[in-house]
Protein backbone atom coordinates (compact mmCIF):
# COMPACT_ATOMS: atom_id res chain seq x y z
CA UNK A 1 0.00 0.00 0.00
CA UNK A 2 1.27 3.41 -0.84
CA UNK A 3 2.26 5.67 1.55
CA UNK A 4 -0.21 8.13 3.27
CA UNK A 5 -0.33 11.23 1.80
CA UNK A 6 -0.04 14.63 3.43
CA UNK A 7 -2.38 17.31 0.99
CA UNK A 8 -0.80 20.88 1.13
CA UNK A 9 -2.83 23.57 0.06
CA UNK A 10 -0.90 26.92 -0.68
CA UNK A 11 -1.80 30.31 -1.83
CA UNK A 12 0.63 31.66 -4.67
CA UNK A 13 2.55 34.48 -2.90
CA UNK A 14 6.54 34.08 -2.35
CA UNK A 15 5.87 34.38 1.33
CA UNK A 16 3.00 31.85 1.42
CA UNK A 17 3.97 29.16 -1.52
CA UNK A 18 7.76 28.74 -0.60
CA UNK A 19 7.52 28.36 3.89
CA UNK A 20 4.50 25.72 3.53
CA UNK A 21 6.83 23.96 1.02
CA UNK A 22 9.48 23.82 3.27
CA UNK A 23 7.67 22.54 6.05
CA UNK A 24 6.11 19.80 4.07
CA UNK A 25 9.18 18.62 3.14
CA UNK A 26 10.40 18.79 6.70
CA UNK A 27 7.20 16.67 7.95
CA UNK A 28 8.52 13.71 5.37
CA UNK A 29 12.12 14.01 5.59
CA UNK A 30 12.68 14.81 9.60
CA UNK A 31 8.79 13.74 11.18
CA UNK A 32 10.20 9.63 11.62
CA UNK A 33 6.91 8.23 9.66
CA UNK A 34 6.17 7.60 5.80
CA UNK A 35 4.83 9.85 4.68
CA UNK A 36 4.40 11.77 1.33
CA UNK A 37 3.33 14.76 0.05
CA UNK A 38 0.47 16.28 -2.44
CA UNK A 39 0.92 19.35 -3.48
CA UNK A 40 -2.33 21.47 -4.84
CA UNK A 41 -1.83 24.49 -6.78
CA UNK A 42 -4.00 27.14 -7.22
CA UNK A 43 -3.37 28.97 -10.89
CA UNK A 44 -1.67 32.02 -10.02
CA UNK A 45 -3.53 35.51 -10.40
CA UNK A 46 -0.95 37.11 -12.87
CA UNK A 47 1.41 35.40 -15.51
CA UNK A 48 4.41 36.90 -13.64
CA UNK A 49 3.33 35.29 -10.53
CA UNK A 50 2.59 32.23 -12.28
CA UNK A 51 6.18 32.05 -13.91
CA UNK A 52 7.76 32.39 -10.33
CA UNK A 53 5.75 29.94 -8.92
CA UNK A 54 6.69 27.61 -12.30
CA UNK A 55 10.40 28.20 -11.33
CA UNK A 56 9.99 27.02 -8.00
CA UNK A 57 8.12 23.78 -8.79
CA UNK A 58 10.39 22.46 -11.17
CA UNK A 59 13.37 22.95 -8.58
CA UNK A 60 11.34 21.18 -5.87
CA UNK A 61 10.27 18.38 -8.70
CA UNK A 62 13.86 17.99 -9.19
CA UNK A 63 14.95 17.84 -5.35
CA UNK A 64 14.15 13.68 -5.24
CA UNK A 65 11.66 13.78 -2.57
CA UNK A 66 8.39 12.03 -2.50
CA UNK A 67 6.57 15.24 -4.02
CA UNK A 68 3.44 15.18 -6.14
CA UNK A 69 2.35 18.75 -7.56
CA UNK A 70 -1.46 18.43 -8.78
CA UNK A 71 -2.55 22.15 -10.56
CA UNK A 72 -6.18 22.77 -10.05
CA UNK A 73 -8.39 24.29 -13.02
CA UNK A 74 -8.51 27.42 -13.79
CA UNK A 75 -12.20 29.98 -12.42
CA UNK A 76 -13.22 32.98 -13.25
CA UNK A 77 -11.65 35.64 -11.01
CA UNK A 78 -14.16 37.34 -7.99
CA UNK A 79 -14.76 40.52 -8.01
CA UNK A 80 -12.83 41.79 -4.68
CA UNK A 81 -12.14 44.84 -2.51
CA UNK A 82 -8.72 44.32 -1.44
CA UNK A 83 -6.06 41.58 -1.51
CA UNK A 84 -7.08 39.51 1.03
CA UNK A 85 -10.75 39.58 0.04
CA UNK A 86 -9.44 38.67 -3.46
CA UNK A 87 -7.36 35.47 -2.17
CA UNK A 88 -10.16 34.51 0.09
CA UNK A 89 -12.84 34.31 -2.26
CA UNK A 90 -10.50 32.76 -5.08
CA UNK A 91 -10.00 30.13 -2.77
CA UNK A 92 -13.76 29.56 -1.62
CA UNK A 93 -14.32 28.80 -5.70
CA UNK A 94 -11.94 26.40 -5.85
CA UNK A 95 -13.42 24.09 -3.37
CA UNK A 96 -14.95 21.51 -6.12
CA UNK A 97 -11.70 21.17 -7.31
CA UNK A 98 -10.16 20.50 -3.64
CA UNK A 99 -12.69 17.95 -3.24
CA UNK A 100 -12.61 16.39 -6.65
CA UNK A 101 -8.56 16.51 -6.46
CA UNK A 102 -8.54 14.78 -2.58
CA UNK A 103 -11.16 12.02 -3.67
CA UNK A 104 -9.29 10.88 -6.85
CA UNK A 105 -5.66 10.49 -4.65
CA UNK A 106 -4.06 6.63 -5.03
CA UNK A 107 -2.58 7.68 -1.31
CA UNK A 108 -4.71 7.35 1.40
CA UNK A 109 -4.74 11.35 2.61
CA UNK A 110 -2.99 11.84 6.29
CA UNK A 111 -3.77 15.02 6.42
CA UNK A 112 -4.82 18.64 4.53
CA UNK A 113 -3.06 21.41 5.69
CA UNK A 114 -3.58 24.90 4.51
CA UNK A 115 -3.13 27.92 4.38
CA UNK A 116 -4.70 30.80 6.43
CA UNK A 117 -6.75 32.15 3.90
CA UNK A 118 -8.39 28.90 2.97
CA UNK A 119 -10.24 27.76 6.54
CA UNK A 120 -13.48 28.04 3.85
CA UNK A 121 -12.19 24.89 2.38
CA UNK A 122 -12.30 23.39 6.22
CA UNK A 123 -15.73 22.05 5.21
CA UNK A 124 -14.68 19.88 2.58
CA UNK A 125 -12.18 18.45 4.73
CA UNK A 126 -14.73 17.54 7.06
CA UNK A 127 -17.08 16.39 4.46
CA UNK A 128 -14.15 13.84 3.34
CA UNK A 129 -13.19 13.10 7.11
CA UNK A 130 -9.48 14.37 6.69
CA UNK A 131 -8.09 16.13 9.99
CA UNK A 132 -7.63 19.63 8.85
CA UNK A 133 -4.52 21.56 9.97
CA UNK A 134 -3.82 25.40 9.25
CA UNK A 135 0.01 26.78 8.12
CA UNK A 136 -0.01 30.06 9.32
CA UNK A 137 2.91 31.90 7.75
CA UNK A 138 2.80 34.87 10.41
CA UNK A 139 4.21 35.00 13.84
CA UNK A 140 2.42 33.50 16.95
CA UNK A 141 1.59 37.15 18.33
CA UNK A 142 -0.23 37.56 14.85
CA UNK A 143 -1.66 34.16 15.05
CA UNK A 144 -2.93 35.82 18.49
CA UNK A 145 -4.67 38.48 17.21
CA UNK A 146 -6.73 36.80 14.62
CA UNK A 147 -7.68 34.10 17.16
CA UNK A 148 -8.74 37.09 19.95
CA UNK A 149 -10.58 39.17 16.60
CA UNK A 150 -13.90 37.83 17.03
CA UNK A 151 -14.49 38.31 20.76
CA UNK A 152 -12.17 41.68 20.15
CA UNK A 153 -15.03 42.62 17.45
CA UNK A 154 -17.66 42.57 19.66
CA UNK A 155 -15.77 44.32 22.57
CA UNK A 156 -14.77 47.58 20.57
CA UNK A 157 -17.73 48.58 19.12
CA UNK A 158 -15.82 51.74 17.21
CA UNK A 159 -13.22 51.15 14.84
CA UNK A 160 -9.65 50.33 16.36
CA UNK A 161 -7.81 53.50 15.81
CA UNK A 162 -10.85 55.65 17.73
CA UNK A 163 -10.52 53.63 20.91
CA UNK A 164 -8.98 54.21 23.68
CA UNK A 165 -6.05 52.90 25.30
CA UNK A 166 -4.53 49.39 24.03
CA UNK A 167 -5.46 46.61 22.60
CA UNK A 168 -5.20 43.44 24.49
CA UNK A 169 -3.49 40.50 22.65
CA UNK A 170 -2.80 38.10 24.98
CA UNK A 171 0.82 37.28 25.44
CA UNK A 172 2.06 40.94 23.97
CA UNK A 173 2.63 44.13 25.99
CA UNK A 174 -0.54 46.41 24.97
CA UNK A 175 -0.48 46.73 21.44
CA UNK A 176 -1.31 50.63 20.41
CA UNK A 177 -3.58 51.00 18.08
CA UNK A 178 -1.36 52.45 15.44
CA UNK A 179 0.19 49.33 15.68
CA UNK A 180 -2.34 47.04 14.50
CA UNK A 181 -2.74 45.66 10.97
CA UNK A 182 -3.78 46.79 7.78
CA UNK A 183 -6.67 45.25 6.82
CA UNK A 184 -8.04 45.23 10.91
CA UNK A 185 -7.64 49.14 10.70
CA UNK A 186 -11.59 49.23 8.53
CA UNK A 187 -13.90 47.02 10.43
CA UNK A 188 -16.37 47.95 7.40
CA UNK A 189 -14.45 47.00 5.02
CA UNK A 190 -13.93 43.37 3.14
CA UNK A 191 -10.72 42.59 4.35
CA UNK A 192 -11.48 43.25 7.77
CA UNK A 193 -14.21 40.65 7.85
CA UNK A 194 -12.61 37.78 6.22
CA UNK A 195 -10.05 38.43 8.82
CA UNK A 196 -12.75 37.79 11.60
CA UNK A 197 -14.26 34.83 9.59
CA UNK A 198 -10.55 33.10 9.43
CA UNK A 199 -9.72 33.81 12.90
CA UNK A 200 -13.19 32.30 13.82
CA UNK A 201 -13.02 29.02 12.28
CA UNK A 202 -9.14 28.54 12.86
CA UNK A 203 -10.68 26.52 16.53
CA UNK A 204 -12.32 24.19 13.92
CA UNK A 205 -9.35 22.95 12.67
CA UNK A 206 -7.06 19.68 14.15
CA UNK A 207 -4.16 21.55 14.78
CA UNK A 208 -2.23 24.95 13.57
CA UNK A 209 1.13 25.24 12.48
CA UNK A 210 3.13 27.90 12.85
CA UNK A 211 6.63 29.33 11.60
CA UNK A 212 7.89 30.05 14.92
CA UNK A 213 9.93 28.70 17.67
CA UNK A 214 8.61 28.64 21.43
CA UNK A 215 11.55 30.59 22.33
CA UNK A 216 10.72 33.20 19.98
CA UNK A 217 7.38 33.93 21.60
CA UNK A 218 7.17 32.06 25.11
CA UNK A 219 4.37 33.75 26.28
CA UNK A 220 2.08 34.35 23.55
CA UNK A 221 2.03 30.13 22.78
CA UNK A 222 1.35 29.98 26.40
CA UNK A 223 -1.66 32.38 26.31
CA UNK A 224 -2.90 30.45 23.10
CA UNK A 225 -2.32 27.27 24.84
CA UNK A 226 -4.11 28.26 27.72
CA UNK A 227 -7.65 29.93 25.67
CA UNK A 228 -6.77 33.74 26.49
CA UNK A 229 -7.07 33.89 22.97
CA UNK A 230 -9.95 32.05 22.43
CA UNK A 231 -12.50 32.86 25.40
CA UNK A 232 -15.76 30.23 25.68
CA UNK A 233 -14.22 28.13 22.65
CA UNK A 234 -11.45 25.12 22.81
CA UNK A 235 -8.04 26.23 22.61
CA UNK A 236 -6.52 25.18 19.34
CA UNK A 237 -3.60 22.81 19.51
CA UNK A 238 -0.23 24.64 17.79
CA UNK A 239 2.72 23.45 16.47
CA UNK A 240 5.40 25.74 16.66
CA UNK A 241 7.92 24.20 14.34
CA UNK A 242 10.15 27.20 13.13
CA UNK A 243 12.37 28.53 11.62
CA UNK A 244 11.21 26.80 8.61
CA UNK A 245 13.54 28.44 6.19
CA UNK A 246 13.96 27.11 2.95
CA UNK A 247 18.06 27.13 1.63
CA UNK A 248 19.07 27.35 -2.15
CA UNK A 249 21.92 25.18 -3.35
CA UNK A 250 25.00 26.76 -3.62
CA UNK A 251 26.04 28.21 -7.29
CA UNK A 252 29.37 28.20 -8.70
CA UNK A 253 29.38 31.81 -8.79
CA UNK A 254 28.66 34.09 -5.83
CA UNK A 255 25.58 36.79 -6.83
CA UNK A 256 27.58 40.13 -7.42
CA UNK A 257 25.75 41.47 -3.77
CA UNK A 258 27.60 39.14 -1.71
CA UNK A 259 30.61 39.73 -3.59
CA UNK A 260 30.43 43.48 -3.37
CA UNK A 261 29.52 42.05 0.66
CA UNK A 262 32.56 40.39 0.91
CA UNK A 263 35.02 43.24 0.29
CA UNK A 264 33.39 45.33 2.95
CA UNK A 265 34.47 45.22 6.76
CA UNK A 266 32.43 42.94 9.19
CA UNK A 267 29.35 44.11 10.31
CA UNK A 268 30.41 47.48 8.51
CA UNK A 269 26.89 47.23 6.01
CA UNK A 270 23.01 48.13 6.67
CA UNK A 271 20.79 46.01 4.19
CA UNK A 272 17.77 47.59 3.08
CA UNK A 273 15.17 45.62 1.29
CA UNK A 274 11.47 45.57 1.53
CA UNK A 275 10.22 41.75 0.26
CA UNK A 276 8.50 40.23 -2.71
CA UNK A 277 6.33 43.33 -2.45
CA UNK A 278 7.76 46.73 -1.21
CA UNK A 279 8.91 49.24 -3.76
CA UNK A 280 9.27 53.29 -3.81
CA UNK A 281 8.59 55.79 -5.85
CA UNK A 282 11.09 58.86 -6.06
CA UNK A 283 10.06 61.26 -3.26
CA UNK A 284 10.44 58.17 -0.74
CA UNK A 285 13.19 57.07 -2.40
CA UNK A 286 14.91 60.40 -2.08
CA UNK A 287 14.51 60.31 1.15
CA UNK A 288 16.35 57.05 1.77
CA UNK A 289 19.37 58.34 -0.43
CA UNK A 290 19.47 61.31 1.47
CA UNK A 291 19.22 59.99 4.83
CA UNK A 292 21.51 57.04 4.07
CA UNK A 293 24.20 59.33 2.45
CA UNK A 294 24.63 61.24 5.61
CA UNK A 295 24.39 58.22 8.16
CA UNK A 296 28.14 57.61 7.06
CA UNK A 297 27.56 53.85 7.23
CA UNK A 298 27.76 51.05 4.10
CA UNK A 299 24.93 49.91 2.62
CA UNK A 300 23.44 47.52 0.18
CA UNK A 301 19.93 48.77 -0.61
CA UNK A 302 17.63 46.84 -2.74
CA UNK A 303 15.24 49.52 -4.68
CA UNK A 304 12.04 47.96 -6.68
CA UNK A 305 10.11 50.44 -8.88
CA UNK A 306 6.36 50.74 -8.57
CA UNK A 307 4.34 47.72 -10.39
CA UNK A 308 4.21 47.58 -14.14
CA UNK A 309 0.35 48.20 -15.65
CA UNK A 310 -1.80 44.69 -14.00
CA UNK A 311 1.05 43.21 -12.20
CA UNK A 312 1.10 42.58 -8.60
CA UNK A 313 5.02 42.70 -7.99
CA UNK A 314 7.25 45.66 -8.11
CA UNK A 315 9.33 46.32 -11.04
CA UNK A 316 12.59 46.81 -11.65
CA UNK A 317 14.22 50.14 -10.34
CA UNK A 318 14.90 52.80 -13.34
CA UNK A 319 17.73 54.81 -10.74
CA UNK A 320 17.77 57.42 -13.34
CA UNK A 321 14.55 58.52 -12.28
CA UNK A 322 14.40 57.40 -8.60
CA UNK A 323 17.64 58.53 -7.30
CA UNK A 324 19.16 62.09 -6.48
CA UNK A 325 21.51 63.59 -8.82
CA UNK A 326 25.29 62.30 -7.78
CA UNK A 327 24.24 60.01 -5.06
CA UNK A 328 25.89 56.84 -6.83
CA UNK A 329 28.84 59.08 -7.11
CA UNK A 330 29.03 60.50 -4.22
CA UNK A 331 28.72 56.83 -2.71
CA UNK A 332 30.32 54.66 -4.63
CA UNK A 333 32.56 52.52 -2.59
CA UNK A 334 30.80 52.53 1.03
CA UNK A 335 27.25 51.80 -1.06
CA UNK A 336 25.54 49.71 -3.16
CA UNK A 337 22.25 50.12 -4.96
CA UNK A 338 20.51 47.02 -6.69
CA UNK A 339 17.45 48.00 -8.86
CA UNK A 340 16.21 44.22 -9.30
CA UNK A 341 15.82 40.99 -7.00
CA UNK A 342 18.40 40.05 -4.52
CA UNK A 343 19.16 36.76 -2.77
CA UNK A 344 18.33 38.19 0.43
CA UNK A 345 18.98 35.19 2.98
CA UNK A 346 22.86 34.96 1.02
CA UNK A 347 23.30 38.43 1.62
CA UNK A 348 22.12 38.55 5.40
CA UNK A 349 24.82 35.39 5.77
CA UNK A 350 27.28 37.38 5.03
CA UNK A 351 29.67 38.88 8.12
CA UNK A 352 29.43 42.14 6.57
CA UNK A 353 26.13 42.43 7.35
CA UNK A 354 25.33 44.25 10.26
CA UNK A 355 21.70 45.50 10.25
CA UNK A 356 18.51 45.32 7.97
CA UNK A 357 15.94 47.72 7.23
CA UNK A 358 13.32 45.27 6.46
CA UNK A 359 9.50 45.80 5.51
CA UNK A 360 9.25 42.82 8.57
CA UNK A 361 7.22 40.47 6.65
CA UNK A 362 7.86 37.37 8.65
CA UNK A 363 9.41 35.52 6.59
CA UNK A 364 12.57 38.22 6.50
CA UNK A 365 12.21 38.58 10.25
CA UNK A 366 13.26 34.87 11.14
CA UNK A 367 15.51 34.79 8.28
CA UNK A 368 17.32 38.31 9.87
CA UNK A 369 17.56 36.56 13.73
CA UNK A 370 18.41 32.62 11.68
CA UNK A 371 21.75 34.56 11.00
CA UNK A 372 21.54 37.28 14.36
CA UNK A 373 20.87 40.45 12.74
CA UNK A 374 19.23 43.13 14.53
CA UNK A 375 16.63 45.24 12.50
CA UNK A 376 15.24 48.73 11.99
CA UNK A 377 11.53 47.74 10.99
CA UNK A 378 9.45 49.78 8.00
CA UNK A 379 6.12 48.24 7.56
CA UNK A 380 4.37 48.77 4.77
CA UNK A 381 1.17 45.80 3.98
CA UNK A 382 -0.17 43.21 5.75
CA UNK A 383 0.68 42.49 9.33
CA UNK A 384 3.60 44.19 9.23
CA UNK A 385 2.63 47.19 11.71
CA UNK A 386 2.18 44.40 14.29
CA UNK A 387 5.49 42.47 13.72
CA UNK A 388 7.37 45.58 13.96
CA UNK A 389 5.90 46.51 17.29
CA UNK A 390 6.43 42.74 18.29
CA UNK A 391 10.03 42.90 17.30
CA UNK A 392 11.20 46.28 19.28
CA UNK A 393 8.51 46.04 22.29
CA UNK A 394 8.66 41.85 22.58
CA UNK A 395 11.07 40.18 21.04
CA UNK A 396 13.79 43.57 21.83
CA UNK A 397 15.47 42.39 17.99
CA UNK A 398 15.04 45.57 16.38
CA UNK A 399 15.61 49.70 16.87
CA UNK A 400 12.29 51.32 16.81
CA UNK A 401 11.67 53.70 13.45
CA UNK A 402 8.99 56.23 12.90
CA UNK A 403 6.93 55.47 10.16
CA UNK A 404 3.71 57.94 9.07
CA UNK A 405 0.97 55.45 8.67
CA UNK A 406 -1.21 58.57 7.29
CA UNK A 407 1.37 59.35 4.60
CA UNK A 408 1.23 55.77 3.24
CA UNK A 409 4.02 54.89 5.63
CA UNK A 410 6.74 57.58 4.81
CA UNK A 411 9.76 57.75 6.55
CA UNK A 412 12.17 61.29 6.59
CA UNK A 413 15.58 61.05 5.71
CA UNK A 414 16.50 62.38 9.39
CA UNK A 415 14.41 59.27 10.83
CA UNK A 416 16.20 56.61 8.52
CA UNK A 417 19.60 58.49 9.20
CA UNK A 418 18.88 58.16 12.89
CA UNK A 419 17.75 54.69 12.72
CA UNK A 420 20.46 53.94 10.62
CA UNK A 421 22.65 54.78 13.03
CA UNK A 422 21.44 53.61 15.97
CA UNK A 423 21.21 50.31 14.46
CA UNK A 424 24.87 50.16 13.40
CA UNK A 425 26.85 50.96 16.44
CA UNK A 426 25.04 54.55 17.76
CA UNK A 427 23.45 54.20 21.59
CA UNK A 428 22.31 51.78 23.90
CA UNK A 429 19.01 50.46 22.08
CA UNK A 430 21.15 49.24 18.89
CA UNK A 431 23.75 47.97 21.33
CA UNK A 432 20.70 46.01 22.98
CA UNK A 433 18.94 44.66 19.71
CA UNK A 434 22.29 43.48 18.51
CA UNK A 435 22.89 41.20 21.82
CA UNK A 436 19.46 39.80 21.80
CA UNK A 437 19.59 39.31 17.94
CA UNK A 438 22.45 37.07 18.80
CA UNK A 439 20.82 35.65 21.58
CA UNK A 440 17.92 34.64 19.09
CA UNK A 441 20.14 33.24 16.35
CA UNK A 442 21.14 30.66 19.18
CA UNK A 443 17.84 29.90 20.05
CA UNK A 444 16.44 29.39 16.38
CA UNK A 445 18.84 26.72 15.68
CA UNK A 446 18.72 25.16 18.65
CA UNK A 447 15.02 24.77 18.05
CA UNK A 448 15.31 22.83 14.75
CA UNK A 449 17.92 20.68 16.12
CA UNK A 450 17.67 17.31 17.57
CA UNK A 451 15.78 17.79 20.55
CA UNK A 452 15.12 21.01 20.13
CA UNK A 453 11.51 22.61 20.48
CA UNK A 454 10.50 22.57 16.88
CA UNK A 455 11.61 19.56 16.48
CA UNK A 456 9.78 18.20 19.00
CA UNK A 457 6.83 19.83 18.04
CA UNK A 458 7.38 18.20 14.17
CA UNK A 459 7.46 14.81 15.64
CA UNK A 460 4.56 15.48 17.52
CA UNK A 461 2.84 16.63 14.62
CA UNK A 462 3.88 13.97 12.35
CA UNK A 463 2.96 11.28 15.15
CA UNK A 464 -0.96 12.81 14.96
CA UNK A 465 -1.08 12.48 11.49
CA UNK A 466 -0.15 8.94 11.08
CA UNK A 467 -2.52 7.87 14.21
CA UNK A 468 -5.55 8.70 12.01
CA UNK A 469 -7.21 6.09 10.15
CA UNK A 470 -6.26 6.88 6.77
CA UNK A 471 -8.43 3.85 4.72
CA UNK A 472 -11.12 6.04 4.43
Amino acid sequence: MAAPTVVLLPVWGAGHLMPMLEAGKRLITRGGRALSLTVLLIPPPTEEVAADVDAHIRREEASGLDIRFVRLPAVEPPDFRGIEDFVSRLVQLHAPHVRAAMSSLASPVAAFVIDFFCTTLLDVSRELAVPAYVYFTASAGMLALFLRLPSLHEEVPVQFEEMEGAVDVPGLPPVPPSSLPNPVMDKNHPNYTWFVYHGRRFAEADGIIVNTAAELEQSVLAAIANGRCTPGVRAPTVYPIGPVISFSPPTEQSHECVRWLDTQPPASVVLLCFGSGGFFTAPQAHEIAHGLERSGHGFLWVLRGPPAPGEFLPSDANLAELLPDGFLERTKGRGLVWPTKAPQKEILARAAVGGFVTHGGWNSVIESLWFGVPMAPWPLYAEQHLNAFTLVAYIGVAVAMKVDRKRNNFVEAAELERAVKELMGGGEEGRKAREKAMEMRAACRNAVEGGGSSYAALRRLSEEMCKVDTNH
